[in-house]
């Protein structure tokens, strides 16, 4: 009996000691674990990000040369479809541009004079299409060029067909765009501010070139594409290329299987940021170097949260978000957010 006892005793002591070890390598890992998602978090934390309060839906903003201002596509008050607006980042002197067609990218160019911008207002009874599909884009999109006020309105591209995504070199010498032929292909085209030499710099029947923009040296391009032969498939990885503005040496930067999309280059002629997917399906913001590879997250938001664009110093990115919107609003708000730490404007 004392022997049964000892025993059970022992038995006793030794499954606390076991549960006690247990429970303290649990606790260990779980500590680790938090250690580990610590560093993560404090790794994608966000710099100091401000919203544009008086747009209440609006995407794809990019900064007027002194970076007091935006322009963008926006669907407010009475609109039914996308338009392009103005606005100062604090929000005052919201202005839209156009009235008529469906509108998209747009810019300022670099001398501040000008608008340029992309619409299917002349090509009203051509198939409306979608801005977001792919498969169904607006056949009557056009390039237009205009005041700051949208008037005096000259119309850069008669193609009739999807003439959009447009950009415009720093040195305001070259207007860069996207265009399909009848076959759905999409390649890059350039051509001068007024609308003349209007040439094809990439040739590539599976490639959809687009999302485009001319860097800092004004002699290179930052692109995405995706392949047309996977249009419609579940899965379909975006890449971020880079090609001459003569479309030469065209050389692919991305590699994983994924999305790599909205690339906007930084004004120092190596950074850029670009838009990322994490799973399940999180849209997020990242900053990369062309020249070391080497990435930093900027974003850190269960929402959207999309197209960056840089101010001419470099001292700020615009993007589009729909952070903070209620469930089942899929509007998107417009942010700026502070990158000056970061060191990215002009090298001089």
């Amino acid at each position: 009996m004392k022997n049964i006892l000892k025993f059970s005793i022992a038995l006793g002591l030794s499954t606390i000691v076991m549960v006690s070890c247990a429970e303290t390598k649990k606790e260990e890992v779980k500590a680790e674990k938090n250690k580990e998602l610590a560093e993560v978090v404090e790794q994608v934390s966000e710099l100091s990000i401000k919203k544009i309060p008086t747009v209440t839906n609006g995407a794809e903003a990019y900064f007027s040369p002194d970076g007091k201002s935006v322009i963008f596509n926006g669907k407010m008050g009475k609109d039914t479809t996308h338009q392009v607006y103005t606005v100062n980042i604090d929000g005052t002197d919201l202005k839209k541009i156009n009235a008529v067609g469906d509108d998209a990218c747009s810019h300022y160019t670099p001398d501040g004079k000008h608008l340029i911008w992309t619409s299917t207002k002349d090509n009203l009874d051509m198939h409306r299409g979608n801005y977001s599909d792919p498969q169904d884009y607006p056949q009557g999109s056009e390039l237009y060029m205009s005041d700051l006020d949208g008037k005096n309105i000259v119309r850069l591209t008669n193609n009739k067909r999807y003439d959009a995504e447009v950009g415009i070199s720093p040195n305001g010498k070259i207007i860069l765009f996207s265009r399909q032929n009848d076959k759905g292909e999409i390649d890059l085209w350039t051509m001068n501010p007024d609308g003349t030499n209007q040439n094809q710099i990439t040739f590539t029947p599976d490639w959809q070139e687009g999302g485009a923009f001319i860097m800092e040296d004004n002699k290179t391009i930052l692109l995405r594409a995706w392949k047309k032969s996977e249009e419609g498939q579940e899965k379909k990885d975006m890449h971020l290329f880079t090609v001459d503005v003569d479309g030469k040496n065209m050389k692919q930067i991305s590699h994983k299987s994924g999305t790599h999309w909205a690339p906007f280059p930084a004004p120092d002629g190596d950074h850029f940021a670009y838009v990322t997917v994490f799973p399940p399906h999180n849209y997020e913001i990242m900053l990369r170097s062309l020249k070391t590879g080497e990435e930093q997250r900027l974003t850190n938001n269960t929402a959207f949260d999309g197209f960056p664009a840089f101010s001419p110093d470099g001292k700020s990115i615009s993007f589009s978000s729909s952070r903070g919107n209620e469930k089942g609003d899929r509007s998107l708000k417009l942010y700026v957010m502070d990158v000056s730490s970061l060191n990215l404007g002009p090298k001089k």
